[in-house]
């Protein structure tokens, strides 16, 4: 049988050495972006000087969301800091939430919450430049390729439109950018412009970011409204029906035992599933359809449970009320910063102290984990703080 185009490719690059099979990978993309009506201006400068990027490749077989500790997880996304940077954005932005919620029927909270965990409030939007990133997932990584291709593609698209300029195009390893981190195909198909100024612009405007956000939820089946997540406890030893997908009315939950966080019953026909990411002992979740639409921003059960809680946080609500089952609990920023000075302090070299928990500062825990007699894992929770403070 012939092969088809793809399959002749890889036939091609059989043999070649990897810098060579990149080039042409690469060069393949090029032809591709021209041919899709991609100035070449754009897609010279898009793709000068472009390398395999081993940082890319390391974060996409390592995502936060699915690896790391639900109580590490919460405790670094929803802090004091970003509750109440969340509070100020509320006031200073009122005027324009306001017309966001009223226009797209999305709960103002909610938006603010996607805006501090995907950029910290538009202060961190990501170093990566998209095009780069997305060619080495494309010619160097071992999945979803024409996904990936796709998304440079839009990437290139958008610049040749006029919605971004080339020199914007910097985000996540995996190609999300602007203050609320779309990529380029939501970007694209989603994004709005809300300022009223001829353009999408999702990195510099703030009103197109939010409301271009709350336009993906709508999408997603927001109900406007109604709930999303109320947090419960379940019996001692719960086994029975759980999950997202699993909803029943809250009668049902009722009679199976479930009451929320305070002890109050609950009841009603409103349809929620139940969540309980660290077990029956530690907090659980029932969630409702619009904390579907939240997950659908990043399909991660963690990540729309710290949107969620975040919202509520911002909205004046209280913490959980159930601790992790856990005893060594997470850090937040502030605490990952003192972690990294205490470490400093101890005459271990982890360099600067900024609260992100890479490579270097892990070795760190570890050797301080190591000396104290710990179990050596890396990781930043409270006891190795606490022992670096003795």
């Amino acid at each position: 049988m012939r092969p088809r185009p793809a399959h002749l490719l890889a036939v091609l690059l059989m043999g070649a050495s990897p810098a060579a099979a990149f080039e042409t990978c690469v060069a393949g993309l090029e032809r591709d972006a021209r041919a899709r009506g991609v100035p070449a201006a754009v897609v010279e400068a898009a793709f000068a000087g472009v390398e395999r990027d081993e940082r890319v490749l390391q974060f996409s077989t390592a995502q936060p969301e699915f690896v790391t500790p639900i109580w590490d997880y919460l405790a670094f996304l929803v802090d004091d800091e970003r509750i109440e940077d969340g509070r100020r954005m509320l006031t200073e932005h009122r005027d324009l939430l306001a017309r966001i919620e009223a226009s797209f029927g999305v709960d103002r909270h909610v938006v603010l919450a996607i805006w501090g965990v995907e950029s910290d409030y538009g202060r961190i939007t990501g170093s990566f430049f998209i095009p780069h990133a997305l060619s080495t997932l494309v010619c160097a990584g071992t999945r979803r390729q024409d996904f990936w291709r796709g998304e440079l593609m839009a990437a290139l698209q958008l610049v040749a439109r006029g919605d971004v300029a080339l020199d914007d195009l910097r985000g996540s390893w995996a190609g999300a950018f602007g203050q609320t981190q779309f990529i380029p195909s939501s970007y694209a198909r989603l994004a709005v412009d809300f300022d009223g100024d001829g353009r999408r612009d999702l990195v510099r405007s703030i009103p197109d970011a939010l409301a271009s956000t709350a336009n993906y939820l709508q999408r997603a089946g927001w109900q406007t409204g109604r709930p999303w997540m109320i947090e419960v406890k379940v019996p001692a030893n719960y086994t029975g029906p759980q999950g997202r997908r699993d909803k029943v009315s809250l009668d049902t939950w009722s009679r199976r035992g479930v009451v929320r966080a305070d002890g109050a019953a609950i009841g009603g026909a409103a349809q929620a599933g139940l969540l309980l990411p660290a077990g029956p002992s530690g907090p659980g979740f029932l969630v409702f359809a619009n904390f579907d639409a939240i997950f659908s921003y990043n399909h991660a059960e963690s990540y729309a449970l710290a949107i969620a809680h975040l919202a509520d946080r911002i909205a004046g609500y209280p913490a959980l009320r159930t601790p992790w089952p856990t005893d060594d609990p997470g850090l937040s920023r502030a605490e990952r910063r003192l972690l990294q000075e205490r470490l400093l302090a101890a005459g271990i070299d982890i360099g600067t102290v900024d609260g992100r928990i890479g490579p270097v500062t892990r070795a760190g825990i570890r050797e301080a984990e190591a000396r104290f007699g710990l179990p050596v894992t890396g990781r930043p929770g409270r006891r190795i703080l606490d022992a670096l403070g003795g």
